[in-house]
């Protein structure tokens, strides 16, 4: 946890000064953008585990893998939230993971541009800015405020994932589409979101925050209620009462 939250104020350190400011933007692929700040921040990142734990693996969005110590493996989001980030909306973070033998067991999500530093250790309870943080207690899906994210890449996926969107839509509060993932999981742990889903995902995406969720009281599955993992595409993370009723609709 030293080294993740150091390598995170590092790496939000170096993130504040371009954000806003000028910084070079390239597409990465359809409707996603990687720029110089990415891959600044992943190399500080990167530097600072390694100086730490030279023997340990590195799984990062833009550097892919380093090999090292398969059960000592580190899931790296640099910058959750580029597009964001490029339009100077302050709603992106740093996400740092640290999996033992399979399962995530430390993680921190920080917002360099509000300060908010989310924090978990497995069995330990979640934190933000190191008061302790619990789920909402919202009862019915009625009642409930949710996120998503729209990740596609047909136009046929797209229709999937709009009519499952205006399901939840029209059972919910409200749902919003906020742009980072990680962030959207530590909504859910402050008990500012009742209930997040979303498909197309990458291991660094969900990791940290997943585990800052269910430390948090969250149920985190995927849409079909099978209990969630890294390698998984899809992530339905709720307060747990309103699981089963948000599960439902999610069938489409």
């Amino acid at each position: 946890m030293e080294v993740a939250t150091d390598a995170a104020y590092r790496s939000a350190h170096l993130l504040q000064s371009y954000f806003r400011g000028r910084c070079d933007v390239r597409p990465k692929g359809t409707r996603d953008l990687v720029t110089e700040a990415d891959t600044a921040s992943e190399e500080i990142i990167a530097k600072t585990i390694a100086r730490a734990f030279p023997g340990h693996s590195i799984l990062a969005e833009e550097g892919g893998l380093s090999r090292g110590d398969t059960g000592c493996r580190w899931l790296v989001d640099p910058l959750d939230g580029t597009i964001n980030f490029a339009h100077g909306l302050n709603y992106f973070a740093v996400s740092i993971a640290f999996e033992l033998d399979g399962r995530i067991v430390a993680g921190v999500v920080l917002n360099p541009a509000t300060g908010e530093f989310f924090s978990a250790v497995s069995g330990k309870g979640a934190h933000l800015n190191e008061h302790p943080i619990r789920v909402s207690g919202v009862a019915r899906l009625a009642d409930s405020f949710l996120a998503t994210g729209l990740i596609y890449g047909s136009t046929g996926e797209l229709d999937r994932l709009l009519a499952r969107f205006r399901a939840c839509s029209l059972a919910a509060l409200g749902v919003r589409r906020m742009g980072s993932a990680a962030l959207d999981l530590c909504q859910l742990a402050c008990g500012r979101f009742d209930g997040y889903w979303e498909e197309n995902l990458h291991p660094w995406d969900t990791a940290a925050g997943a585990l800052i969720a269910s430390e948090a009281g969250a149920m985190v599955t995927d849409f079909a209620g099978v209990a969630y993992h890294v390698e998984k595409r899809e992530i339905l993370a709720t307060n747990g009462r309103i699981h089963r009723q948000l599960m439902s609709i999610l069938q489409i």
